[in-house]
């Protein structure tokens, strides 16, 4: 055998390795673009799933939207009926067993804070769930059920719930009506917890006993501080500390993350959006002084002024945290706030909602001519001379 054939034959076995790399190669080739294929496939089928169902959901929620607006006056009464009932019911508690208001709490948000998303998702009203208070409500939630003897975290709590939750019931006027079930809703979301912390720092048995010991004239330590400077530091600064790291979220999701998404639909509502757009309408003291730095700024400007508001708010809990007299006085000033704003909405704003609906219900109406109904034989009495003596007696 000639050395030419020799190296043929040494040559042989890598042609066949280098061949089946080749083939190998191929074949994975062929498997990623299956797969891609597939992928893509997959995906469209999936899309097309996803859009059907929202579609299912959207005409379903429609559905039930037409339904609710039929049977309005019907749901309202129920609501108005309910909501009397548990407010009497609540006051009843709050007397015979204040120990038992943080569970009442807990179980009102965790019942009825689900069902706001899911109807505030429908309105496309859901960034709302991203505003303080629903933050703030947060924090009571895991204080009140993991950490009900954290001294320092229920004073945060309590620097929130009222400092700015219960001013943002004065100043924004919200309303206590029965008859409306969202009303109600937003109500409680910030008056429950300054009277959750209220029963808790002077009415709860438990902390009672521990600020008025049997055989000592003098006050234990909790929930009552003597330092004024450690009042200060958690019922102001670390309280303000939470707060502006919730407004640092709340601008990075709103206006860095999910800033396009409300710039392609003017119709999703945001707190400032909302109160904008009101401010613009009335044009009252908050539209102009959002505009002090440009209406390019109004953004910026309405976060130093709810910065503002808060710092005046939490500054406010110091005072009200030692006295129980200014704290009771302050729960009637919540209160009747809410109770007279709830008013003026019965009487002045809702007859014009009222009016404004049925405006809108004639609009809509199709206009359809008069028509006589024709007589049928068997209708037509036997004297026809009577029957027109009858029409034209009528």
């Amino acid at each position: 055998m000639s050395e030419a054939d020799a190296s043929l034959d040494d040559g042989e076995p890598f042609r066949r390795v280098r061949q089946k790399i080749v083939d190998r190669s191929k074949k994975v080739v062929q498997t990623k673009e299956m797969l891609s294929k597939q992928a893509v496939q997959t995906k469209e089928i999936l899309s097309k799933q996803a859009v059907q169902t929202k579609e299912i959901l959207s005409k379903q929620a429609d559905k039930i939207a037409k339904q609710a607006e039929e049977h309005e006056r019907f749901i309202n009464k129920v609501t108005h009926l309910m909501g009397v009932l548990g407010f009497g019911g609540f006051c009843y508690l709050l007397g015979a067993r204040p120990q038992d208001v943080p569970y009442v709490y807990c179980l009102f948000y965790v019942s009825f804070v689900p069902l706001r998303w899911i109807y505030y998702r429908y309105k496309k009203w859901h960034y709302y769930l991203l505003d303080f208070c629903y933050y703030a409500n947060t924090f009571f939630l895991v204080m009140l059920l993991f950490y009900p003897k954290n001294e320092k975290l229920f004073m945060v709590c309590f620097s929130f719930a009222e400092g700015p939750l219960a001013w943002a019931l004065i100043v924004w006027r919200c309303s206590l009506v029965f008859s409306s079930f969202d009303k109600i809703v937003s109500v409680l979301i910030h008056l429950l917890p300054g009277i959750v912390f209220f029963t808790i720092r002077w009415w709860n048995p438990e902390t009672f006993a521990a600020m008025h010991p049997e055989g000592k004239a003098a006050r234990a330590s909790w929930p009552y501080v003597e330092d004024k400077s450690y009042l200060w530091t958690w019922l102001f600064v670390v309280p303000l500390v939470a707060y502006t790291l919730w407004q640092l979220l709340y601008f990075l999701i709103v206006n860095v993350l999910r800033r396009q998404r409300l710039l392609r639909d003017p119709e999703v509502m945001t707190s400032y959006r909302e109160l904008s757009k009101k401010a613009q309408k009335a044009n009252n003291v908050w539209w102009r002084l959002s505009g002090l730095l440009g209406d390019q700024r109004r953004p910026i400007m309405y976060i130093l002024l709810q910065a503002a508001f808060t710092v005046a708010t939490l500054a406010l809990t110091v005072p009200i945290f030692l006295s129980y007299k200014m704290h009771v006085t302050f729960q009637m000033l919540k209160l009747c706030a809410t109770i007279w704003n709830g008013g003026s909405f019965l009487l002045e704003v809702m007859p014009r909602q009222v009016v404004l609906k049925e405006k809108k219900k004639l609009e809509m109406q199709p206009i359809v001519p008069e028509q006589l109904p024709v007589p049928t034989e068997l209708d037509r009495p036997a004297n026809d001379h009577v029957s027109s003596v009858e029409q034209n007696s009528e």
